[in-house]
């Protein structure tokens, strides 16, 4: 937290009174996966605005969503697109969501960096998440279950794997659930029989990332989309942004500002 310049950064969602932000407050809800972009922008943008105070917090995508939708948040940040039942919501609340592309991420598999598979196709993940098939052996493993972490079902990463890899096939109820991003990573280092899914800027040494279908999950084969997995990164913001909202959406879509900040924590900066 910083004097006089607050970012107030949290990995659970803000309970925000319902009348209207103190002056010069913008407040993000939302996307852990978006979450690290906007903070890395937000601390740059401040200290260029210094009447300015942004308050983000993650939570998910829906709830960032549900937020905007209620009016409790100026900016929702949401790994996927919003659905035709939250744009009704929206339309009876008055509000009116405008969609802005601010990054393109690659979800990728990763597995513990003991495990000796270093590749697998997008059918054997999906056999995996059903519950198919249960042991490494099987896929050239050692002779042991797979412990299966997963993204909870507020997660717009969730819903993305689950629309590109399970194709709507249900995620097995042996999966354990992971509220955030950094959580799946967590679990996966510290169990060598652990597989789970996040977003590119996440990968790190604690983990493997795996191949998919032969293709290695980075900036080019995402913004190629030979990457299997990829997708856009997004904020929604009740109508045309304006004033400091406008201001901060502006920053993140600057290629010299906001988008070399999609680029330090390690997503794609939209192509020019």
């Amino acid at each position: 937290m910083f004097i006089g310049k607050k970012l107030v950064l949290a990995l659970a969602m803000l309970s925000l009174s319902a009348p209207a932000f103190a002056a010069g407050q913008v407040v993000i809800n939302g996307s852990t996966t978006v979450l690290p972009v906007v903070q890395k922008a937000g601390e740059a943008f401040m200290a260029a605005h210094p009447g300015v105070e942004l308050s983000i917090s993650g939570g998910g995508s829906g709830n960032g969503l549900k937020a905007l939708l209620e009016k409790q948040c100026d900016i929702a940040m949401s790994s996927r697109d919003i659905k035709d039942k939250e744009v009704e919501a929206a339309k009876k609340n008055g509000v009116n969501p405008q969609r802005t592309a601010i990054a393109v991420d690659a979800i990728v598999p990763v597995v513990n960096p003991a495990n000796p598979v270093s590749g697998l196709t997008v059918e054997q993940l999906r056999d995996i998440y059903t519950g198919k098939i249960t042991n490494w052996k099987d896929l050239g493993g050692a002779n042991a279950k797979i412990v299966v972490i997963s993204r909870d079902t507020s997660s717009g990463t969730f819903e993305c794997w689950e629309e590109m890899v399970m194709k709507k096939q249900r995620v097995s109820p042996a999966a354990l659930m992971q509220a955030s991003n950094g959580a799946v990573v967590q679990a996966v280092s510290k169990n060598k029989n652990a597989i789970g899914y996040i977003g590119l800027g996440y990968v790190d040494k604690s983990t493997k990332g795996l191949t998919v279908n032969k293709v290695t999950a980075n900036a080019q084969t995402a913004l190629s989309k030979q990457w299997p997995i990829a997708r856009e990164l997004f904020i929604f913001t009740n109508g045309a942004p304006a004033g400091s909202v406008k201001d901060f959406v502006d920053y993140l879509l600057d290629p010299g500002k906001g988008q070399k900040n999609v680029l330090e924590v390690g997503y794609v900066p939209l192509a020019k």
